[in-house]
């Protein structure tokens, strides 16, 4: 599965490298990283049918991931790509927020990657 993670802080990459070795090494899950929603919207004009699911965070610098959401399901009406949303403010606004322009789903941080582990492999 092709996963893009889109998050302004960029030690995200290592993170995410770090606890899905396995699934990297097996060929299970390959992560691309997007640093802004404007350069995810750009690898996902340059990768039109890759993409699977996409990883966002919602409070970056610039276009912020309900922006980006909106842009992906005005882009991408019909799944795939699938959103999962991605935030440290997991509060009931921001969640209705993102369900109401079409995210799959919600996560809070710190992310438990036990719990993102099977969301992502019940979406194989």
């Amino acid at each position: 599965m092709k996963i893009l993670v889109v998050d302004d802080e960029e030690d995200v990459k290592s993170l995410f490298e770090q606890k899905f070795r396995k699934e990297i090494r097996s060929g299970q899950f390959e992560f691309s990283f997007a640093f802004s929603g404007e350069e995810a919207l750009r690898f996902l004009g340059n990768n039109p049918s890759g993409v699977v699911m996409i990883l966002s965070d919602i409070n970056m610098p610039g276009m912020s991931g309900i922006e980006l959401l909106k842009c992906i399901r005005k882009d991408h009406p019909a799944a795939p790509p699938k959103v999962m949303m991605i935030t440290a403010y997991g509060d009931s606004g921001n969640h209705d927020q993102a369900m109401h322009f079409g995210a799959d789903d919600f996560l809070s941080k710190p992310v438990n990657f036990n719990e993102l582990k099977v969301k992502l492999l019940n979406t194989l």
